[in-house]
C-alpha cells in the first residue's frame, strides 16, 4: 500500500493511512467548534513551522510543551485516519493541521467562528522541497527524476492536487475575519512581526519577551534539535529515515539550485496564467 494513491473527488491521496470514507466524513460530518484553530497549508509550505509557532503561542512562549509532546499529538492531522480519530477525541481548544483544499474542508466551518491560518510559500520552493520530501516519505510516490516531477507538479498530478487550485481556493476567503493568510517568506524576513500579527489574529496577548521566546524556540535550529518536532520519532512505516531528515534546509530560494532557466521560465508562464485572476501580489512575484 505504501507509495500508492487513490483518487477522491478528482484529487490524489496516499493509500497509507488515508481513505475515501475518512475524507468524506471530514467534509460532511466533522463538527467544527468555535474555538478551533486550523493550521492549513499546501504540503511543504511551512506547516510544521507554523505548528511550532502556534504551540508556543498557546504556552506563552514556554518551550516545555513542544519539548515534551510530539507535534502530531499537539495538533492532529484530520486528513488521515489516525489524525481524524485523535482530533475527534481532542479536548477544546483544538489545534488541528490540514492540507485539504477548501472544497474538501468540513462544511460546518461555514457556521462557526473557528480561525484558519493559511501559510503560503513560493511554489518553486514548494516544488523542490516536495520533490526531496517524496523520496523520504513512504506516503508519497517516488518522484522519479526532477524533470518528470516538475511536469507532475505543474499539472497537479501529485498528492493533494494542484498548488494553484489550492491557493486560489483558500485565498478566496481573504478578507474574512476568521481567515489569516501569511507567507513562509514573511515568517523568514520578519519572524517577530509575524508572531505579533498571529497573536493579534488569535486574540492572544503576549509580552515582547514571550513573543521573542516563541521566535527563538520555533527557529529551524531549535526544531531540528527537538525530537518532538523533527519527526525523528515517526514510524519507519511512514518515513525512510535512512534517506534523509524531515527538516532539510528551511530556507527561501533553494529552487535556484535545482531548476534550470528554461524550467523557471516555463513555471513563470504557467503561474501567470493560473494566478492572474486572483488580483493579489506575493513576496515572490
Amino acid at each position: 500500500m505504501a507509495r500508492e494513491y487513490f483518487t477522491h473527488k478528482g484529487l490524489l491521496f496516499p493509500c497509507l493511512n488515508y481513505s475515501p470514507e475518512a475524507l468524506s466524513y471530514v467534509e460532511n460530518e466533522f463538527q467544527v467548534r468555535d474555538d478551533d484553530i486550523f493550521n492549513v497549508t499546501y504540503p511543504k509550505s511551512g506547516t510544521n513551522w507554523m505548528l511550532e509557532i502556534l504551540s508556543l503561542i498557546h504556552c506563552d512562549g514556554d518551550p516545555g510543551w513542544v519539548r515534551r509532546v510530539l507535534n502530531w499529538e499537539r495538533s492532529p492531522w484530520m486528513d488521515n485516519q489516525n489524525g481524524l480519530k485523535a482530533a475527534l477525541k481532542y479536548p477544546p481548544p483544538r489545534l488541528i493541521c490540514s492540507h485539504l483544499p477548501v472544497q474538501l474542508f468540513p462544511k460546518s466551518l461555514q457556521r462557526s467562528k473557528a480561525k484558519i491560518i493559511y501559510t503560503l510559500r513560493c511554489p518553486k520552493d514548494v516544488l523542490v522541497s516536495l520533490y526531496h520530501f517524496s523520496k523520504l516519505l513512504r506516503l508519497f510516490k517516488d518522484p522519479g527524476s526532477l524533470d518528470s516531477f516538475f511536469e507532475d507538479f505543474l499539472s497537479g498530478n501529485v498528492a493533494y492536487g494542484s498548488w494553484f487550485d489550492h491557493v486560489t481556493g483558500w485565498m478566496g476567503l481573504k478578507g474574512n475575519e476568521n481567515f489569516f493568510p501569511i507567507t513562509y517568506e514573511e515568517l523568514q524576513q520578519d519572524p517577530l512581526g509575524s508572531v505579533r500579527r498571529i497573536c493579534h489574529f488569535l486574540g492572544k496577548e503576549l509580552s515582547e519577551e514571550q513573543m521573542a521566546a516563541v521566535v527563538e524556540n520555533a527557529s529551524f535550529q531549535s526544531m531540528k534539535g527537538n525530537k518532538m518536532s523533527n519527526f525523528s520519532q515517526l514510524d519507519d512505516k511512514y518515513m525512510d529515515h535512512q534517506k534523509g531528515e524531515f527538516l532539510r534546509k528551511g530556507i527561501c530560494g533553494d529552487w535556484r539550485n535545482h531548476l534550470s532557466e528554461a524550467q523557471s521560465q516555463r513555471f513563470d508562464t504557467v503561474y501567470r496564467e493560473r494566478m492572474q485572476g486572483l488580483g493579489m501580489t506575493f513576496p515572490w512575484d
